[in-house]
C-alpha cells in the first residue's frame, strides 16, 4: 500500500499525485491533509504516514509533502524501519531506492513543478531496491543502530 500525506504546504502536490496514483491503478490511502487548513503541521501527517510504512517496511510506501520536503522527510526518519529521502528529480528518485532501498519519498511542493513530481513518484516507484552487498551491508547498519537507539 502506498500512504500518502502532506499538510498545506503540499497540499495541491498531493491532490495531483493522488489523481496520478489513481491513472496508474496504484493502490493508495490518504491521510491528509484532508483540506487546505492553513494553521495545519506537517509533523501530524508524517508521523500518520511513518506509522504505517514502520508497521511493514517491506511492503509499505509512504509519499510525504511539504512546502520544503525537509519537516516531512525528518520526522518520517524518527520511525524504526523508515527510510525516507528527500528527492529533487528523478537521479536521486532512483539512487534512493537502489543504494538506500527508500520506503518514504518526500517531496519539496515549493521546489519541482507537478510535472517534475509526477516523474519523481513514477521513477521512484518503477525502481526496485538495490541488492548490491554493499548497500543490504549499510541498511543492515542502520537497521542495528535503530535496534540499539530504539527501545
Amino acid at each position: 500500500m502506498i500512504y500518502l500525506g502532506s499538510d498545506h504546504g503540499g497540499f495541491q502536490l498531493k491532490e495531483e499525485i493522488k489523481k496520478f496514483l489513481a491513472e496508474q491503478d496504484l493502490p493508495f490511502e490518504d491521510f491528509g491533509a484532508e483540506q487546505l487548513t492553513p494553521d495545519d503541521d506537517y509533523f501530524d501527517y508524517a508521523a500518520t504516514v511513518a506509522k504505517k510504512v514502520a508497521a511493514q517496511p517491506q511492503n509499505n510506501l509512504g509519499i510525504l509533502m511539504c512546502r520544503s520536503g525537509q519537516g516531512v522527510n525528518i520526522v518520517a526518519n524518527k520511525f524504526k524501519g523508515v527510510r525516507a529521502a528527500l528527492v529533487w528529480n528523478t537521479k536521486e528518485a532512483i539512487a534512493s531506492r537502489t543504494d538506500d532501498l527508500t520506503n518514504v519519498l518526500s517531496l519539496p511542493a515549493d521546489y519541482i513543478s507537478v510535472e517534475e513530481a509526477k516523474q519523481i513518484v513514477k521513477v521512484w516507484m518503477e525502481t526496485p531496491m538495490g541488492m548490491e552487498d554493499r548497500h543490504v551491508k549499510r541498511v543492515q547498519k542502520i537497521k542495528n543502530l535503530e535496534n540499539t537507539s530504539y527501545k
